[in-house]
């Protein structure tokens, strides 16, 4: 990919430019990116979260099965189910999240401290194995607490203290050496603050549990792991988000979108969306830790603090008709899924009576959502990062499939949670009585599996172009 080219408009296949003039509003501007070390940490780090991705698919497979009605009474996996959905939970959300919030964050960063990034890496890696392979392991006693569940045993919580101070390596070296964005290019404004004000969120996250484990009288079981990562949990919330939003916008300056507002404002409108953590010092101290009331502020903070992304969501959603407008291609496609299965996940938020498969449903909304916004976003760094172009074909569908069936799959349990179905049980445990419910369960099946494709078809596209063969001669700068 010839650098001469980088000023103009993508392609159809929304990854490629092609020759031809470009307004100032429609410039693409990928800032400054790292050569030499700095990249392949970056490059490592991508590969992790792909790793991620496969162990969770794979779980993934088990869950579905163990809840789609006539399925899970001939494979009896109920045993396995929640030691599965622990790690799955886990691999999917925490490790894939802040696997790529570790190579946005790399990619940019300066070239400093690299065997420091390296060490982090090491660990998070060894960490997410350890964790993978712990459900097939003797005594594995899932706790399903809220955000991070862990099963109680000595291999995961080995892997998971691992990955804590892997990724908590890395935070620290992005701190540390800085984020070197091109200072001339349009978008470096909002590019430059999304990134701090994400990695100002993953910082607090952390310094949160460590506040909560050192003031947290020592316990066991659920009710202890609960309190643990509620408030941590919270605040990690705060990093998806941001790093959803950049990536929404950071996609759309990509495509050329003619944005309502300039690389300056948005920078401002990115700083604010990061604002409510600023309560973050009062509500640790506020109230003992653990307490309900500290519970409620941390709940309160995600409830409200979230209303301050409005501004740039109202951006994002402004571009929308343009968007829908544009030729089919990967980026486009992973934008408009994410932003129907977020908004999606915002809607159920208000339909949730209780506790029933309407809250899987929700998160799963805005989980999906913000993993789209990141596969669409990697999809634009893979040639980027010295990787191959992805097969164009394949990663326009691919967004499609794969949100296509999540859809499916949460509003199955969405319909299934308004006649009382339970969370977090499998097989005969959910109590399907009438046909609504197995219809309910059975979209949710049929979703799931579609997702499973999806996400497989992600996969595929990535160690396509990360596999060995000729790589893209993009320079980075």
């Amino acid at each position: 990919m010839a650098e001469a080219a980088l000023p103009h408009p993508l392609d159809t296949d929304g990854l490629s430019p092609v020759p031809g003039p470009a307004s100032t509003s429609s410039r693409v501007d990928v800032g400054a990116l790292p050569q030499g070390a700095a990249r392949r940490l970056a490059r490592a780090h991508l590969w992790l979260g792909v790793a991620a991705l496969i162990g969770s698919g794979l779980l993934a497979i088990v869950l579905v099965l163990s809840r789609t009605p006539g399925i899970a009474a001939v494979f009896p996996l109920r045993d396995l189910f929640r030691a599965a959905l622990v790690v799955h939970v886990d691999l999917s959300v925490l490790i894939w999240f802040m696997a790529f919030a570790a190579t946005v964050w790399t990619q940019w960063t300066r070239e400093r401290a690299v065997a420091l990034g390296w060490v982090g890496w090491s660990l998070a890696a060894a960490g997410t194995l350890a964790m993978t392979i712990s459900p097939f392991a003797p005594d594995a006693q899932p706790l399903l607490n809220n955000y991070i569940p862990v099963l109680d045993q000595p291999l995961f919580m080995t892997g998971l203290a691992l990955c804590g101070a892997g990724f908590g390596l890395t935070m620290l070296r992005a701190l540390a050496c800085g984020f070197d964005t091109d200072p001339a290019g349009r978008w470096s404004a909002l590019l430059k603050t999304g990134l701090w004000a994400s990695l100002a969120a993953g910082v607090l996250a952390w310094l949160t549990w460590a506040w909560t484990a050192w003031q947290l009288p020592a316990g066991q079981g659920a009710a202890y792991f609960e309190l643990l990562f509620w408030g941590a949990g919270h605040v990690l919330q705060f990093q998806h988000a941001l790093l959803a939003l950049l990536a929404w916008l950071w996609l759309l300056t990509q495509l050329g979108a003619p944005l309502r507002a300039g690389p300056e404002l948005l920078g401002r409108g990115m700083a604010l969306a990061g604002l409510p953590l600023l309560v973050l010092p009062w509500l640790l101290v506020q109230a003992p830790v653990g307490s309900g009331d500290q519970m409620a502020g941390f709940a309160e903070l995600m409830r409200w603090g979230h209303l301050a992304m409005l501004p740039l969501m109202g951006v994002v959603l402004a571009a929308l008709p343009w968007l829908w407008r544009q030729p089919a291609g990967p980026a486009r496609s992973a934008l408009l899924a994410s932003l129907l299965l977020f908004v999606t996940g915002g809607v159920l938020a208000f339909l949730i009576r209780g506790v029933n498969v309407v809250v899987p449903a929700h998160y799963h909304g805005s989980i999906v959502g913000v993993t789209l916004a990141f596969m669409g976003w990697a999809y634009l760094m893979l040639p980027r990062l010295g990787f191959r172009a992805p097969e164009a074909r394949l990663a326009r569908w691919q967004p499609l499939v794969y949100g296509g069936g999540q859809l499916m799959h949460i509003l199955g349990l969405a319909w299934s949670g308004g006649y009382g179905v339970q969370r977090k049980v499998a097989g005969s445990e959910q109590v399907l009585l009438g046909l609504p419910e197995r219809i309910g369960m059975g979209m949710m099946g049929l979703g799931g599996l579609i997702a499973i494709v999806g996400g497989l078809m992600f996969v595929l596209v990535c160690l396509k172009a990360m596999g060995p063969g000729r790589r893209s001669g993009h320079s980075g700068h």
